[in-house]
């Protein structure tokens, strides 16, 4: 793979990752997503979970697939740990975003404010004022799947739309299109609800000798 083609993958992977859709987009009212959705905010206070990251490009073809674990405590906490073969960490301590690419030794930093209401990670990780930052619509099941399409109302988010999916209302997958209109497939596994986690473990140290790059 060449290098032009290998950063332009990363590229994606860190998009996906904090802004971290499908081809399903009929409406429907008899679709209960924006209820689970509604529901997931008001009961998830916390959440720990695996998942499986499949990105691909404008015809379709995989990019790169990665696993993962992340994190989400409200409000506003998140981290996802991208493992090998890309290796990343996307941290929010609920007033800066972090994102930590291994390979090129690199942090970029953002205020928070300037990632909610553009992100997916911080869509899950907000609040249940979702509605002021993304337009919601109901979706036709799914596999079994209960599913609802939140398009963001600023036009600078960086990605068109994503669709979650909750099974039984517990978050089952993510879909979406970034700005580019590369795809990204999220599934999540070993899902746990309000498990008690650690303050510390959304905090970030920058390592020695690592490059800053803020806004």
């Amino acid at each position: 793979m060449s290098n032009q083609l290998l950063s332009g993958v990363r590229k994606c992977v860190g998009i996906a990752s904090v802004m971290l859709v499908s081809m399903h987009f009929q409406s429907s009212v008899y679709a209960d997503g924006v209820d689970n959705l509604k529901q997931f905010y008001q009961s998830t206070q916390s959440m720990r979970a695996q998942f499986k990251q499949t990105v691909f490009d404008q015809k379709g073809r995989k990019l790169q697939e990665v696993n993962g674990n992340m994190l989400l405590q409200r409000p506003n906490k998140f981290r996802w740990d991208y493992q090998k073969p890309y290796e990343q960490q996307i941290i929010s301590d609920g007033q800066q975003v972090f994102l930590f690419d291994v390979d090129l030794q690199q942090v970029s930093v953002r205020t928070l404010d300037k990632v909610l209401g553009t992100s997916p990670a911080a869509l899950l990780a907000g609040g249940p004022n979702v509605e002021e930052s993304f337009r919601l619509t109901r979706l036709v099941d799914y596999e079994g799947l209960q599913r609802v399409q939140a398009k963001p109302k600023q036009k600078d988010s960086g990605f068109q739309v994503v669709i979650i999916s909750f099974d039984h209302g517990k978050l089952a997958e993510m879909r979406l299109v970034d700005a580019f209109s590369q795809s990204t497939h999220i599934v999540f596994s070993n899902v746990e609800v309000n498990p008690s986690l650690n303050t510390s473990q959304f905090l970030f140290t920058v390592p020695k000798g690592v490059d800053v790059v803020g806004e």
